[in-house]
């Protein structure tokens, strides 16, 4: 996964001086048992590091400040174990400016009855605690996570895990950056959007790149780069020749792998983790990049087709989110109406994930009727089943909308040998004709993330955090 710089998670505990030292002690002990069996349980995808004793509001301020500052701090994750009186977070939580997680968990699986007395309740209040902390947090309208459990179980763990990954995408937001190569596809709605706006909410940037800027890397790209990329293709991919000779045939994929690399390079030499293109503007572009796009979807950049930076931008977040595991801009082609087959077919004119894909791809060359040029090579596959979810980011005007939909994707049994483009098919919940209605009337677009790695509770985190609107359609 390209850009993704490391990550880690502070672990602020909850008490006061209240009880004396020997209780603090016992509380840091207790705190650090948790802090080493989450981050050795092999289910955290990142480190979470144990932070002095939350006993005052200097502290805790001198804490949040401190997450604020470091980069590496994705996250700040709370625990009371005993009552912390809550007039001492308001400051330091007021400042924080990244994700907060409150375990509403305890220590002790179960109530010792037979040992219990006022010192253990006293020691062991998170139950008092969590009422105290939460009450604040609301006031202070964080729209932080609260996960309820015991720290040992393993979906706890895992929920926790999930979460991390909302927050790291959340921080990663801020740092996005969507090369536009040409603008809108014309006459399209929902692919434009208010960019500034979209800064300032979600920390995305979006420039403007014409063609021509892209047609000199394209220009400069070597010939023993793009064969030492093809041979790379050859490693990876099943070649179909269909009716071309195998001259012609290999030319149009060279030109593709020389798109490639003068993308990879142009956006990694500006800093771009997303882009658009559309064929609508290619001038001095032998095709429209189509296996190019792919393989760079691949390796974890954003991309949306037509122009869409907002799809785009969405694609990368959502790749950070997911770990770039099966993740992909998609978009809605044709339905099927068969009473109790109703699904949809997902595709897109060339540029359809690979990170999707149930088989090995093959590389095939043939005709695209939009753009006015030569045959463009694509990757061609059918995709993965399981459940999942799909998103879309529409803009009102006075303000963005996130639609999520779960669906249950199935890989097609039924052969299309005049399709040219890879291929997805999915069920959305909780059922076609309400699920269908329900992202019209809502205002979905046929642009769309989906991932079958992720799940609604993660987006929703996400969405939260930046204080979105969002419909889930389920």
């Amino acid at each position: 996964m390209e850009n993704i710089k490391r990550n880690e998670f502070w672990f602020v505990v909850g008490t006061q001086q209240l009880y004396g030292e020997e209780a603090l002690a016992e509380v840091k002990a207790n705190a650090q048992q948790i802090t080493d069996e989450l981050n050795e349980s092999g289910i955290l995808p990142y480190p979470i590091v144990l932070q002095e004793l939350a006993v005052n509001a200097d502290q805790i301020t001198n804490i949040m400040k401190e997450v604020n500052y470091r980069d590496e701090v994705s996250g700040v994750i709370t625990w009371m174990h005993t009552f912390s009186p809550a007039k001492m977070w308001i400051r330091g939580t007021k400042i924080l400016q990244k994700s907060l997680l409150h375990l509403a968990t305890q220590f002790h699986e179960s109530i010792p009855w037979k040992k219990v007395d006022m010192d253990f309740m006293n020691l062991n209040q998170s139950a008092h605690g969590d009422r105290e902390y939460g009450f604040i947090n609301a006031r202070l309208n964080k729209q932080n996570k609260v996960i309820v459990g015991y720290w040992r179980r393993t979906s706890f763990k895992q929920q926790i895990a999930e979460w991390m990954d909302a927050a790291v995408a959340y921080n990663g937001s801020f740092h996005i950056k969507v090369a536009r190569f040409g603008d809108n596809m014309r006459h399209v709605a929902v692919t434009d959007g208010d960019k500034i706006e979209a800064q300032i909410q979600f920390g995305w940037t979006v420039d403007y790149f014409g063609i021509g800027d892209l047609v000199q890397y394209v220009n400069a790209v070597k010939e023993e780069e793009i064969n030492a990329l093809f041979a790379e293709y050859e490693e990876l991919y099943a070649f179909d020749y269909g009716t071309y000779s195998k001259e012609k045939w290999e030319a149009s994929v060279k030109v593709q792998a020389s798109y490639e690399i003068a993308i990879k390079r142009f956006l990694d030499e500006g800093g771009y983790s997303a882009f658009t293109s559309n064929f609508e503007d290619l001038y001095g572009m032998k095709q429209l990049p189509g296996l190019a796009v792919q393989r760079l979807m691949a390796q974890g950049y954003g991309f949306a087709g037509e122009g869409d930076w907002k799809t785009a931008a969405l694609d990368r977040l959502l790749k950070v989110m997911s770990h770039n595991q099966s993740t992909g801009f998609m978009e809605d082609y044709i339905y099927e109406l068969a009473e109790g087959q109703e699904s949809i077919l997902e595709s897109h004119m060339l540029e359809v994930d690979p990170t999707l894909a149930s088989n090995k791809p093959k590389i095939v060359v043939s005709p695209l009727g939009i753009g006015d040029r030569e045959d463009p090579a694509r990757l061609v596959f059918d995709g993965k089943a399981g459940d999942g979810v799909v998103v879309s980011m529409a803009d009102f005007g006075t303000h963005f909308k996130l639609l999520i939909n779960e669906v249950a994707a199935f890989e097609p049994t039924h052969p299309a040998p005049n399709l040219p483009v890879a291929r997805l098919l999915w069920e959305v919940k909780p059922n076609f004709q309400d699920g269908v209605k329900s992202w019209i009337e809502n205002g979905g677009g046929h642009h769309t993330v989906v991932s079958l790695n992720l799940t609604t509770d993660q987006i929703v985190s996400y969405a939260k955090m930046v204080g979105l609107e969002y419909v889930v359609i389920k």
